[in-house]
């Protein structure tokens, strides 16, 4: 008989989890407040996200080696010390300088958090609950972003900015006295030699290409001599990593996880679901905050219906649905729900209230539930356990890159298609259109009065960024079509 997991265990390493991820989204509503305490421009706040996004993405993929040099849990005790401790340094920081470094050792500590807890949970539990496990790892994968602006509303709301890094102390530090004891321990060969000229082109080519996601939108893109110099380095050296890890035993990571057909399909289905998914989240608080003008708490707390009916049905899928049905239906059926839920958000206007909000919300948390947890299933299905962790970085790496592509490419769509709109509603503004004149005598202000530019201007603004939401929402749906091919291709699974 298969021993049950130890629920120590689990609850630690989703706390864990929950650490990582949740600090990528609690710390944007604060920074506005940063740019006051550290007398800082708007384009130099951002290196605060960027410095541990960068960091993050550059360890990650060396989850692998790093657990076979020192050991998983070894690995995981310390990233969660460091990270509670690199969090207090963070909430202390005395100016912007300090900052990026305590968060460039932040992103490098939690880099290897949500891949060891990935493969921990596969090994806690039998082979047939995994979809049990991967329901709860998903739990905190998929919750933490979105309760992630609610938290950090309201800390912002009510207190100062510092205690959205001092939160992370209680939770880490729970997260340490059930994990240290109660993780197993797994061989270790601190023997094994360094590829230090394959980290040399990772670290380079992982960091370029995670500076120009982004600074990219900030700086024009390819107008910008830094963004097109970083784009050429992160091209060349990642063609020079991948041809040399082709032909290069004990390369720092082994490429031919990718012969692994459902593995590669599913890092191609996770980055490109989390490229869908985070451009939304991130538009979704412009839309509220911006244009709707709800207070940064309110505008948290239209996310948390979504987040509850996705760890919800996350529970009820891993431990009912998914033992009994082909998890590639499962990943159909959510992308599906998903797509209905971006399709309806573009329909978005100006009028919409907080339910209009809020439900389709929901029914993108129901696609959530369906989606996440079985691909994870899917892509380890035939991984060796001694190679999990280093896949489960590889997996890691593919929804980050897939997150910050789509907050990249969500931000540049924005704003070029708010200055399309612009120019095209800006046009109808002449003496000779008669619903021109019609909307000023509504509002009691003739063409001559000197406050009716003003008020058009206003309008218009936020007519175009409206539409440019819908706009946005609309190519989402859409990609979702270029994905579901995907979906197919992948192998049945082994319980059928």
């Amino acid at each position: 008989m298969t021993p049950s997991p130890q629920w120590s265990v689990v609850v630690a390493v989703m706390l864990a989890t929950l650490l990582e991820v949740l600090d990528l989204t609690v710390v944007n509503v604060s920074l506005p407040h940063m740019i006051g305490t550290f007398g800082a421009t708007p384009d130099q706040i951002t290196w605060i996200v960027t410095s541990y996004m960068i960091s993050t993405a550059v360890v990650m993929p060396l989850t692998g080696v790093l657990s076979a040099r020192f050991g998983r849990r070894n690995l995981l005790l310390t990233s969660i010390a460091g990270f509670i401790l690199t969090s207090v340094l963070c909430g202390a920081a005395w100016s912007l300088a300090s900052m990026v470094v305590f968060r460039l050792f932040q992103g490098a500590f939690g880099a290897v958090l949500i891949p060891l807890s990935q493969t921990v949970l596969l090994d806690a539990f039998p082979r047939a609950q995994r979809a049990k496990a991967m329901a709860l790892w998903g739990i905190a994968i998929m919750v933490a972003p979105i309760i992630g602006p609610t938290i950090g509303g309201y800390i912002t709301e009510h207190y100062v900015w510092r205690w959205v890094f001092y939160v992370n102390v209680p939770i880490g530090l729970l997260a340490l006295l059930l994990a240290v004891g109660k993780i197993p321990a797994t061989p270790r060969s601190a023997h094994t030699p360094t590829d230090w000229l394959g980290l040399a082109l990772m670290s380079v080519t992982l960091g370029s290409l995670q500076a120009v996601l982004d600074l990219g939108h900030h700086r024009d893109w390819f107008a910008s001599p830094l963004i097109l110099g970083l784009t050429l380095t992160a091209g060349v050296t990642g063609v020079v990593f991948i041809g040399r890890g082709l032909r290069v035993p004990n390369h720092i990571i082994d490429l031919r996880l990718f012969a692994n057909r459902n593995f590669t399909l599913g890092c191609l289905l996770i980055a490109g679901y989390c490229l869908t998914v985070y451009a939304t989240i991130t538009l979704l608080p412009m839309l509220t905050q911006r244009l709707l003008n709800y207070p940064p708490d309110t505008a948290g707390l239209i996310f948390l219906p979504r987040g509850a009916v996705c760890a919800t049905l996350m529970i009820l899928i891993g431990a009912y649905l998914a033992p009994r049905v082909d998890g590639r239906k499962l990943i159909g059926i959510g992308y599906l729900f998903t797509m209905v839920a971006c399709y309806y958000m573009s329909q978005y206007t100006l009028q919409v209230d907080a339910w209009g909000l809020i439900w389709p919300g929901m029914v993108q948390g129901v696609g959530m539930a369906l989606i996440f947890g079985q691909i994870s299933v899917l892509s380890f299905e035939n991984i060796p356990r001694w190679r999990a962790d280093e896949a489960a970085g590889l997996y890691s790496v593919m929804r980050t890159l897939g997150s910050a592509v789509g907050v990249a490419l969500a931000g540049t769509l924005f704003v070029r298609q708010e200055q399309v709109h612009w120019n095209i509603l800006g046009g109808h503004l002449t003496a000779f259109n008669p619903a021109l004149h019609q909307w000023l005598a509504a509002t009691e202000h003739p063409l001559a009065d000197p406050l009716s530019p003003a008020l058009m201007g206003q309008l218009i603004a936020r007519q175009a960024a409206m539409l440019s939401f819908a706009d946005l929402y609309a190519a989402l749906t859409v990609s979702f079509l270029f994905l579901l091919p995907l979906v197919a291709l992948l192998k049945r699974p082994a319980n059928g």
